[in-house]
């Protein structure tokens, strides 16, 4: 269990402005109840009894949306996003937990919450400490500028007062005042705890020109000494959250070259993930269905799931942090895996297939994948990273029984049902191959890492008390 920099013990945080006016807020609403009669309105439409879903969803679009949506966003790349949602959840799982008691904390160091505190209330307000200190660290840019910045906080002061109303309205205002304070006190230990972690760093992925060097996209030289500048390379040095480095479970490594193995590899691919391939209905429907971010994806199908399966606010908390924890660090593993190998994806493998020393590779300079290419390395996957992480995290939570798990397309009403949450990673390391733009040991050994993490963090973290 590790251990804040920064020492909490038993003092209460302050309380800030805005709970002095959310409470006020909620003592009008119910004034003007009284007054008129009827129901007390809330300013949001969350729930007390799922506030760690309701904030999980807030946080996917503060951090994942774009800044030109409807619900404007930071923007973020998956992997940043996914290193983010590990430090709400967190912080989320401290808070409930302190009320709760039931398991040990992420962070130790942190005060006791008195039982009768509203958990819902610990929840919303340590999402909301945590989103809002990223959002001021998060680099402005020409897309996300301080304006876009200052309107996604203003929604999410608006989502906590609605919170807050409603956890009063459900516990009574000294119960939310106490749970506030828990919600507080785990904000600013991961806060505090996260500062300094290699976020936002310098780091880029070097380019090279030997075979199996990764270069930009389709170029087939380093058109700079450093390559492109791939804005979220530094995720590679970014402290992970439990495992005891980003090097603990980095993948074995690409196949030769010159191999076999590669060249089966190569074929494959070849075959099946160029623009124009000939790919079955299957294939093609796995391709598009997994060509949405993960991240999103699998946060909001997980809702669905807890909802279904009546989950209570400490075990959507627990759930939440297992999930998002083995997240992270899937992907800061996985990028210390792309930084280490520097291994090529295969529109460059293929469009410079007769030079690289396997007979058995020939090459087409005219080879296109079938989806656009990251400006980052091939091996390991990083879609596969999540899923496997998310989904192995999922069946050590629930239980490894058949069960059915639905994953709902964001931009159509399409859907996928599973029978095990691991049958999803058969198909996300399928579609990469599909899309083009992995080789499948990328994929499987992507797959492979999210496991092994989830595996660790299930053993090594948030523990049952006794």
């Amino acid at each position: 269990m590790r251990t804040t920099r920064t020492t909490i013990g038993k003092t209460k945080v302050p309380l800030r402005a805005w709970r002095a006016r959310v409470l006020f807020g909620v003592v009008l609403a119910m004034l003007a109840t009284a007054l008129v009669g009827g129901s007390a309105p809330t300013a949001a439409a969350d729930s007390p009894a799922t506030a760690v879903l309701d904030w999980n969803k807030h946080a996917v679009e503060a951090l994942a949306n774009a800044p030109t949506a409807g619900t404007p966003g930071a923007g973020m790349a998956p992997p940043v996003q996914a290193v983010h949602l590990a430090i709400v959840h967190g912080a989320v799982y401290d808070a409930v937990n302190a009320i709760d008691g039931g398991h040990q904390p992420y962070l130790e160091g942190l005060p006791p919450a008195p039982a009768s505190a509203s958990q819902a209330a610990a929840a919303a307000t340590a999402a909301y400490d945590v989103l809002v200190a990223v959002l001021i660290q998060t680099p402005l840019t020409a897309t996300f500028t301080a304006a876009i910045r200052d309107a996604i906080v203003a929604r999410l002061d608006a989502l906590l007062a609605g919170s807050i109303a409603a956890a009063t309205a459900a516990d009574g205002a000294a119960a939310v005042s106490d749970g506030a304070d828990a919600g507080e006190a785990a904000a600013a230990a991961m806060i505090a705890e996260r500062a300094g972690d290699g976020r936002w760093g310098a780091f880029r992925f070097a380019c090279g020109e030997d075979p199996g060097d990764w270069r930009p996209v389709t170029s087939t030289v380093c058109t700079t000494p450093s390559g492109p500048s791939d804005p979220f390379a530094w995720v590679v040095d970014v402290d992970p959250f439990v495992v005891q480095s980003g090097a603990q479970f980095v993948s074995r490594g690409p196949r030769e070259l010159t191999s076999g193995a590669y060249a089966k590899e190569y074929n494959e691919v070849k075959a099946l993930g160029a623009v124009d391939s000939a790919r079955s209905a299957e294939q093609q429907a796995v391709f598009d269905f997994f060509v949405v971010n993960p991240i999103e994806m699998y946060n909001r199908g997980f809702r669905d799931y807890a909802i279904a399966n009546g989950l209570t606010l400490a075990e959507q908390a627990r759930l939440y942090a297992q999930l998002t924890l083995s997240g992270a660090d899937a992907l800061i593993t996985c990028w210390q895996s792309k930084a280490r190998y520097s291994f090529w994806r295969p529109i460059t493998a293929i469009r410079l297939g007769d030079g690289d020393g396997n007979p058995n590779t020939d090459g087409d300079p005219n080879w296109t994948s079938a989806i656009a290419n990251p400006p980052y390395p091939d091996h390991t996957s990083g879609y596969n990273c999540a899923t496997g992480s998310y989904m192995q995290a999922a069946e050590l939570y629930f239980g490894t029984e058949q069960t059915s798990f639905t994953l709902q397309h964001a931009a159509d009403a399409s859907s996928r049902t599973y029978q095990h949450f691991r049958d999803v990673w058969d198909d996300t390391i399928d579609a990469r191959v599909y899309q083009g733009i992995h080789f499948r040991s990328a994929d499987e050994q992507g797959a492979q890492i999210g496991r092994d993490v989830a595996r660790w963090v299930n053993k090594h973290a948030l523990q049952p008390v006794n």
